[in-house]
This record gives structure tokens, C-alpha cells and sequence, in this order.
């Protein structure tokens, strides 16, 4: 049996991201035709990187997961470096050593996961490294640049055009997209079109059977809601998402509509009686509050799949999402199961349209339903990942 490493900043059932709930849903999969192993730190809360496990090694639904302490936490001053960095990139003055900087200051600033990654390299057929952003992919990936697939879930923002990247993006072996958007970004800034790649996102399940009556009577929400699941951040956009709600409250006094949170705050959450804050909660609990909304919500401008959108679609739940993002308009004009806009009263009209054409929402969930049952199912997605993870262990 081959054996693979699935190389992520973060992996745990604690762990709220999406690229960190990607890589579990994936490992757990492909531990049944491969011996799995995932590299990761000790850290669970990203904006610190402080440990938070305590064992080097622990087994989780059958994956083996190797942890590393991070040996410092992210830099006191990042935030001010990352503006000063930001705008200088903006007068074209990117700068390779300037951004190690930035990885370390950033974080997970962890030498000793890559130390193993190097003495490793011939105990493994395949690297597998999700997300571009981060210490771990940057310095490790190069290591074992040959035997690697990147899955980098790309999109639209300011670090995809460090210079630092236009060598790493020719290095994978192999490439695996999420979405035929990131596919055609990454390809179009870093030229790597001759590096073998599949676009096969991920597959959607729904561990329960909903019960939306009990979602309501456990969490007393009686009235009509559109819900947010997600890391509760002023960069995935909620900040906005709250201000256009209060907005939309003001203007449309009559409306029963509450805006319910599912997920770990990171930013300020208004004090309101129309915005219920759920905190991290079961997946049972997530699955049964999207089934009992009028539709899931996601205000985020930087996104390269968005598997809450998908969860919401496969319950046959419309979405509501930002336009400017080019994925998640995508997955609302390819599947016609959403809505998307790219201001206030754009989402004002969205939300009023949902709210009061009963017909053409049913119509909008069956083709919600019908979207994921043609593009994200597992059987056809971990086909394409063992085709990918064999041509590249030849």
C-alpha cells in the first residue's frame, strides 16, 4: 500500500477553517486505499499559533496525525509589516526576502515539520500540501517538490501575487483544483498549464437526517432566519454581513427575519435581538440549522470552493453569496440554487426575493440539489484523487 502525507498548518475536530475541514474530509477517505499520515502543528487557534495539542501523535477516525510545536507564535507586529509589505506591492516592489519574512512573522513558523518533511522524503510516495499560503507549503513543499500535489485553493487576493510564488507554482508534480475559477487563475498568473492537474472539489455528506424542529426548539429560534456557518472574521466579510442586515432591518421594520451565526468569533458581533450567535456548535446542530433556513449566507469576497455553500445546496438550502467573489458566483450561475450580490441594495433585493416567491425558491432548491448531485459527490471525486496520487507515484 502506498504510503501519503497530507501536509496542513492545522488538523484536528477542534479545528474551525476551510481548508483545515478539507483535509480531514480527504484523509479520511483516502486512508481506505492508502496508509495516511498528516503533518501538521500543535496549534488551533491561527491568529496566535499557540500549542494547543499536546501529544507529537495521535490517531483521528483512522489517520495518523504527526503534530509539531510551533516555535514561536505569530509575530506582535504582523499586522502592521503586513500593511507596510501590502502597499509596497502595490508599487511593484515584491521582494523574495522580504516575504520569508512575512511567512515566518505570519506563521505557523514551524522549521521543525519541515526538518521532518526532508528526513521523510523517501518514506513517502506522494506529498500532498493544501493551501498556498502558509510556512509549511512555502518551505516544505520544495523538499519534496517532485513527489508533491498541490492543492492550493487560490483565489482572487493580495498575497497570490508575491513574488514568491512564481517559482513555487511551477514546482508540484501535480496540481488538484477545487473549482474551474481557481484552475484558470492559477494557470493564468503562474503559466503552469503543462503541470497534469484535475478540478474535482469535494464531496458533501450529511452525517443525519435533519430535524429542523429541533434545531428550533433547542436553540429557541421560532421566527424565519438566513444563517452564516463559519469562522465569525471581519475577512470572510461578515462585518459587512452585519452591517447590511442591521441595514436591511431598519429599511424592512415589518420583516421576522433574524440573522443566525454558527462558528468561532474572531471579530465584534452587534449586540441585536435580530442576530443570534450560536457559537461553535455539533454537526448535527450545523446540519439541522441550515436545513431550517430560508438560505445560508456567505459574505466572503476570497473564496476558492466554500464547503458550506455546498453543504447548504446538498440540503437542497439556496444560497446567498457575494458576487465579487468569482466562486461563489460561479457555483449560484452554474447550478441556478443561489443569488449573489455585490451591495447593499443588491442583497436587500436578493433577500426580498427569497422571502416572498415561495414557487421559484422551490424551484432554486431542487436545482441547488440537483448541482451538488452532479459535481460533488465522493465516489466520483476520490476516483479522480487516487488517479492523481498514482500518475504522481509512478
Amino acid at each position: 500500500m502506498k504510503k501519503i502525507a497530507l501536509v496542513n498548518q492545522r488538523y484536528g475536530l477542534e479545528v474551525n477553517g476551510g481548508s483545515e475541514y478539507y483535509t480531514r474530509l480527504i484523509a479520511e477517505r483516502l486512508k481506505y486505499n492508502f496508509e495516511v499520515d498528516v503533518i501538521t502543528t500543535k496549534a488551533l487557534d491561527y491568529t496566535t499559533w499557540e500549542d494547543y495539542y499536546k501529544s507529537d501523535y495521535e490517531d483521528i477516525n483512522g489517520v495518523h496525525v504527526i503534530r509539531f510545536s510551533v516555535k514561536s507564535q505569530r509575530d506582535k507586529d504582523f499586522g502592521s509589516f503586513n500593511v507596510s509589505y501590502l502597499t509596497e506591492l502595490g508599487l511593484n516592489e515584491r521582494d523574495v526576502e522580504k516575504e520569508k519574512v512575512w511567512f515566518e512573522k505570519q506563521g505557523p513558523y514551524c522549521p521543525e515539520a519541515i526538518e521532518f518533511i526532508k528526513k521523510n522524503k523517501d518514506n513517502y510516495d506522494v506529498f500532498i500540501f493544501v493551501t498556498y499560503l502558509y510556512y509549511l507549503t512555502v518551505i516544505g513543499m520544495p523538499e519534496v517538490a517532485e513527489k508533491s500535489v498541490f492543492i492550493p485553493t487560490a483565489h482572487e487576493e493580495p498575497y497570490i501575487h508575491f513574488k514568491t510564488y512564481e517559482s513555487l507554482f511551477k514546482k508540484p508534480a501535480a496540481y488538484i483544483f477545487l473549482t474551474d475559477e481557481e484552475k484558470s487563475l492559477v494557470q493564468g498568473l503562474f503559466d503552469c498549464s503543462d503541470i497534469p492537474c484535475d478540478v474535482m472539489g469535494t464531496g458533501v455528506d450529511v452525517p443525519c437526517t435533519p430535524d429542523t424542529e429541533a434545531f428550533r426548539n433547542k436553540f429557541n429560534v421560532k421566527d424565519k432566519f438566513i444563517i452564516y456557518v463559519g469562522r465569525i472574521d471581519e475577512a470572510k466579510g461578515c462585518t459587512g454581513l452585519f452591517e447590511d442586515f442591521t441595514e436591511y432591518k431598519k429599511r424592512n421594520s415589518q420583516s421576522p427575519l433574524k440573522l443566525v451565526l454558527m462558528g468561532k468569533p474572531v471579530c465584534d458581533i452587534p449586540e441585536s435581538d435580530e442576530i443570534i450567535n450560536l457559537g461553535f456548535v455539533s454537526e448535527e446542530d450545523k446540519f439541522n440549522g441550515i436545513a431550517a433556513a430560508e438560505c445560508l449566507v456567505l459574505p466572503s469576497k476570497f473564496e476558492s470552493l466554500s464547503i458550506s455553500v455546498l453543504e447548504a445546496m446538498s440540503l437542497g438550502v439556496p444560497v446567498l453569496v457575494n458576487g465579487i467573489c468569482d466562486v461563489l458566483k460561479g457555483h449560484c450561475v452554474k447550478s441556478n440554487g443561489g443569488l449573489y450580490y455585490k451591495n447593499y441594495f443588491e442583497f436587500e433585493g436578493c433577500l426580498n426575493f427569497m422571502m416572498n416567491n415561495d414557487k421559484k425558491m422551490e424551484i432554486m432548491r431542487a436545482n441547488a440539489l440537483e448541482y451538488i448531485n452532479e459535481n460533488y459527490r465522493w465516489d466520483n471525486i476520490m476516483k479522480k484523487f487516487s488517479d492523481i496520487i498514482n500518475m504522481v507515484s509512478k
